[in-house]
């Protein structure tokens, strides 16, 4: 097994389907959720830079979602998402290490430089991507809740797709499998207002998204994306029904990104004043109020998190930095190969 963060450790061993929250919980959303942030502020600069090339995209805004995810369910439960996959990865226990070699482009990477932004993947930690197919793992996480069914495991299955991947054809055909096979997934779609640069409200007539599970009577609700509490709460409810076998649960949880689609995007779509009246409610805040407020560390406690994730994050980009390229014969591995393939003379 790979090494855990600090946040992953919390959660590994835990085998109830009703995960407690305590102080370690908050305490452990703070640090997860500033981790992410630092991370995702880097990476940005870094781009800017040229230092990382191709597609990226961030999650700064989102950070509630992935830390109540994973404070509610097992460590063992396996993830699949969409592109936008920093922030999930690290909460999942991936190092900042491997996070930013791979954004690098190097063999120190989670997929050794070969998958870059939108493909983490870390079997060690149960993440499966990490897809730049919009969609495609709407019906890919089906296939592996099919699979711990099959296999006879408890686990549960959390797949998660963006606002203008629930557009999908193959969204109402996985829905009607999975409800029909009573599978142990749980669907998320992270509903950050915009599929790329385009609003919800332009692209259906459906704006509360969650109502499409009703169409297959599938437990559906709204979650609200800003504070980890609302969301451990809803997951730990959807996985406990998964576990019991009565098949899966469709939530739409409600976050917002602050920055653009990716950073190629001018986000000339939207006003400072929405973005702002998002900022307003920013989770890292929120939760660092309410361990004021429940007295559960002092402000000594926050400096030193953020000294310390300040470190890491300087760490890994010196990790990233020293790190080579993949060699060229990296291009023959990790590539399936059938030696009789009949197609192909």
């Amino acid at each position: 097994m790979g090494k855990l963060s600090n946040f992953a450790q919390i959660f590994t061993l835990a085998k109830s389907t009703k995960i407690k929250v305590t102080k370690e919980t908050y305490l452990a959303w703070y640090e997860s959720m500033l981790l992410q942030r630092r991370f995702e502020e880097k990476a940005g600069m870094l781009y800017g830079q040229q230092k990382i090339r191709g597609f990226c995209h961030l999650y700064i805004g989102q950070e509630a979602v992935s830390a109540g995810i994973v404070s509610a369910k097992r460590f063992e439960d396996p993830v699949i998402t969409a592109y936008r996959d920093h922030g999930l990865g690290l909460a999942m226990g991936m190092t900042p290490d491997e996070c930013m070699a791979e954004l690098f482009g190097k063999i120190g990477g989670s997929s050794k430089g070969k998958g870059g932004s939108m493909h983490y993947f870390s079997k060690e930690n149960y993440f499966f991507g990490g897809h730049g197919i919009v969609g495609a793992q709407i019906p890919m996480g089906a296939g592996m809740a099919f699979a711990e069914q099959y296999k006879g495991t408890d686990n549960v299955v959390f797949t998660l797709f963006g606002d203008g991947a629930a557009r999908q054809g193959a969204l109402h055909e996985t829905f009607n499998m999975a409800m029909t096979w009573k599978l142990p997934c749980i669907f998320i779609v992270e509903n950050n207002g915009y599929a790329m640069g385009t609003s919800v409200e332009r692209t259906t007539n459906v704006e509360d998204i969650w109502k499409l599970g009703l169409a297959y009577e599938m437990p559906s609700e709204p979650v609200d994306g800003m504070h980890p509490l609302a969301v451990h709460n809803a997951i730990a409810k959807a996985a406990e029904r998964a576990r019991k076998g009565d098949g899966p649960t469709f939530l739409e949880i409600r976050t917002y990104r602050y920055k653009g689609h990716s950073m190629s995007d001018p986000q000339k779509y939207r006003t400072k004043e929405e973005v702002e009246s998002y900022k307003a409610q920013d989770p890292i805040e929120q939760v660092k109020k309410d361990i004021i407020k429940k007295k559960y560390a002092k402000e000594d406690w926050f400096k030193e998190v953020a000294a310390r994730i300040k470190e890491q994050v300087n760490a890994c980009v010196d990790f990233a930095e020293n790190s080579p390229f993949p060699p060229l014969d990296e291009l023959y591995k990790d590539v399936y190969i059938q030696a009789d393939y009949p197609y192909l003379k």
